[in-house]
């Protein structure tokens, strides 16, 4: 009887796995021909709607590292390690309640405004550094093009605004938003600034990082400013933002870098340009450059502002604007543009904030400085288990995906089979011998 059971068991779990597995080569291919699968590829699934929900981060999915990368772009180079997702502190930097992982509200608000998408966001005082409201503002995504906000401070703090750059073949050839810059084109790094903040031009990015010593080099200093300004949650992966393995940030960290760029006159003057003249290159004339920051040109009192967006980040913004003598900022992070675009919803969070009593208690408060622990070299962070929920580059991740994945994947399904027949065939040969 236990020699039945599990010769069913055994046939139960094969069924499993040729039912899970994906198809499958029946032989081998013709050369240069199409391969012969075993079954036929399942009918795509039909496209449903549902109305839009805004999401529920209450049980914090994204405390220790962002989503899943739902491609290989995020995946290490040859040979090298998947990075370890970044420690969580004890005490969230910016106070108590900056560690919870919902909506954290003053008591006694107004509802906020409809269309909200972001699973992250922040509103807080410009000047004070006050956090009026926020949803999961620790919570770990990634900054697509708004990294650039960092990008743009180290080069404004170690660069002449006055000097010239020559463009390059590589700068012209950069994956992704570019703005114009081409090989023997002389440039400004404030001409290049402009390009990276009004237009998210990666060209531009490129050549500002040449002069910053090169990518590794650029993305040591972004970090190691990030860490001095308290932003703990950030880790750049590269100076464009595109993705790359092991980026994280929080809204509540872009907040705090935002707000000390817009101290800086260059950064606060380009991010709210609504128009520029930038150089041709070769026999190619210059041409104008407009901001791609909607609100910008539709709401009142805007400062500026930067968009991004990338398919494992999706959208995310930041922007500023003035009313009646205050100022405010908003950080928007993994949003869509439906049901309204970016924009309009900062917009609302926006009016939201405004409408806020200036007596209404702060939720926290935006750090300009590492805690003083981090400050020295202590360790206040504890870092997560390994390979835990929600973690990038955890086991079975697609972080940690090679190209040949699937290929691997076949080769192991096909021992198992092997493996699976030939302890049927023994059961079955004890079993007739008896």
């Amino acid at each position: 009887m236990m020699r039945r059971h599990r010769t069913a068991a055994l046939l139960a779990a094969v069924a499993g796995l040729l039912v899970a597995a994906p198809p499958v080569l029946a032989a081998p291919p013709v050369l240069g021909g199409p391969p012969v699968l075993a079954a036929p590829l399942p009918a795509p699934a039909p496209t449903i709607t549902t109305p839009f929900q805004t999401p529920d981060t209450s049980s914090c999915p994204n405390k220790v590292a962002p989503p899943a990368p739902v491609d290989l772009s995020e995946a290490p180079a040859a040979g090298q390690p998947v990075p370890a997702p970044l420690g969580v502190r004890a005490r969230a930097v910016g106070g108590e309640r900056m560690a919870e992982c919902g909506l954290v509200l003053p008591s006694g608000v107004p509802p906020l405004p409809a269309g909200l998408t972001p699973h992250a966001w922040l509103i807080a005082d410009l000047d004070s550094g006050a956090v009026l409201a926020a949803r999961d503002p620790h919570g770990r995504h990634r900054a697509a093009s708004t990294i650039k906000i960092l990008t743009a401070l180290v080069a404004i703090r170690e660069l002449d605004l006055g000097r010239e750059v020559v463009g390059t073949e590589e700068d012209a050839n950069q994956e992704g938003s570019r703005v114009g810059v081409g090989p023997d084109g002389h440039y400004t790094v404030d001409q290049l600034l402009h390009a990276l903040l009004m237009r998210s031009g990666n060209d531009a990015a490129h050549a500002l990082t040449v002069q910053l010593g090169g990518v590794p080099a650029t993305v040591r200093k972004m970090d190691g400013l990030a860490r001095e300004l308290g932003a703990l949650d950030t880790r750049v992966a590269t100076p464009s933002g595109l993705d790359g393995p092991g980026a994280s940030v929080s809204a509540y960290d872009l907040g705090l870098i935002f707000r000390v760029a817009m101290r800086e006159p260059a950064f606060a003057a380009i991010v709210g340009t609504a128009l520029v003249d930038f150089p041709g290159f070769q026999d190619k004339p210059g041409f104008k450059v407009a901001n791609d920051n909607k609100l910008l040109a539709n709401y009142a009192g805007a400062l500026g502002g930067k968009t991004g967006f990338t398919d494992d980040a999706r959208h995310t913004y930041v922007g500023a604007a003035q009313r009646d003598g205050r100022r405010l900022l908003v950080m928007l992070l993994r949003g869509e543009q439906e049901p309204v675009r970016m924009w309009v919803q900062a917009a609302r969070l926006l009016d939201y904030g405004f409408a806020l009593p200036v007596s209404t208690e702060p939720v926290g408060v935006l750090v300009d400085r590492a805690p003083p622990a981090e400050a020295s070299g202590g360790a206040p962070a504890v870092q997560p288990a390994a390979g835990a929920a929600g973690t990038a580059g955890a086991a079975g991740a697609p972080a940690a995906a090679a190209p040949d994945a699937g290929r691997h994947g076949g080769v192991i399904l096909a021992a198992l089979l092997v493996l699976a027949v030939s302890l049927f065939a023994a059961l079955w040969w004890r079993r007739a011998r008896r």
